[in-house]
């Protein structure tokens, strides 16, 4: 469920558009007045927005707003204005120019159900004019992580809860004669299995492989991969067992330690306060009692912590 407060009788468009074109005039910008107006509506209204601002005022509402803003908020608000689909396609073709960011590109691709990919790999193609799976082969480095990642994106998967424990029982043994049973590890048979498996599948493959050898499966690969494969590997399970969970987790790390992971911290919060943001609040305050409104309270700062506290909503 999302987590972002929306008016119950909000604004028209037109009032917004105007609202935000005054925030953007005279010496400097109305910040707060952005933050108030932006951080309470929804996808549809922000898109209804941009189009009231460009038809009244004749300029693009991104660009005014990239000009006006700067650093982590500007960051913040930017990826917050598309609609989710728009936003996954954006930051994964972001993530591959330049210095390519595997991290953020994993973690989107591998953490999404196979209708939100659907969407947003016809999006990419539309944006971009290039198809999703040809842009990771030519622009990621070879390897096993970049074999995942393309199989993954391009293998139809069943979204409903049924799956075959036959084969369910097969895909257990299949793991552990290719990974712990053997010297090495057979890293196609994890792609195979990670990338054709319904969520429910995989979950029920780790159940199994807790049965047959007494630990996990996340155990088994955290043993036998390494790197952003292993990374691949890892979000792909936890997101079919509990992808508010694994939100939680990569919330905290982002948060822990000397400095925040800023980047982290915006594309988690802004990709999923539309989504499951009420969930990832729950599990954050079960796993490590505090909670997370008052763990992005205490960890960052300035008008960029009041967008981001804007999509979290109330702090239960």
């Amino acid at each position: 469920m999302a987590s972002v407060i929306i008016p119950p009788t909000p604004p028209s468009a037109r009032d917004d558009a105007l609202h935000l074109y005054r925030a953007f005039k005279g010496f400097g910008c109305d910040t707060a007045a952005v933050i108030n107006i932006l951080g309470h509506r929804n996808a549809t209204q922000r898109a209804a927005i941009q189009k009231e601002y460009h038809a009244t005022y004749s300029e693009d509402l991104n660009k005014r707003l990239s000009s006006e803003l700067s650093g982590q908020l500007k960051k913040a608000v930017i990826m917050w204005m598309p609609d989710p689909a728009t936003r996954d396609a954006n930051i994964v073709r972001h993530a591959l120019e330049g210095d390519v960011d595997l991290k953020a590109a994993t973690e989107v691709i591998c953490s999404r159900t196979p209708s939100q990919m659907r969407q947003f790999k016809q999006i990419y193609f539309s944006s971009f004019d290039v198809d999703l799976a040809d842009d990771l082969a030519t622009k990621l480095s070879s390897g096993d992580h970049k074999k995942l990642l393309v199989a993954y994106i391009s293998v139809p998967r069943y979204e409903g809860p049924e799956y075959d424990q036959a084969m369910v029982q097969k895909d257990a043994e299949a793991l552990y004669k290719a990974g712990e049973k053997k010297l090495g590890t057979d890293e196609k048979v994890f792609i195979q299995i990670f990338s054709e498996r319904s969520r429910a599948h995989l979950v029920a493959v780790g159940s199994a492989y807790q049965s047959l050898y007494g630990h996990s499966l996340e155990k088994a690969v955290t043993k036998e991969t390494s790197g952003y494969f292993f990374n691949a590997l890892l979000t792909i399970l936890q997101c079919a067992d509990h992808p508010g969970k694994y939100f939680a987790r990569v919330l905290r790390k982002a948060m822990k330690g000397l400095g925040t992971d800023d980047p982290t911290l915006i594309r988690v919060i802004v990709t999923r306060a539309e989504i499951d943001m009420l969930y990832i609040k729950a599990e954050y305050r079960n796993q490590y009692g505090k909670s997370l409104h008052d763990a992005v309270q205490s960890d960052t700062s300035g008008h960029y912590k009041a967008f981001l506290l804007s999509l979290l909503g109330t702090n239960p």
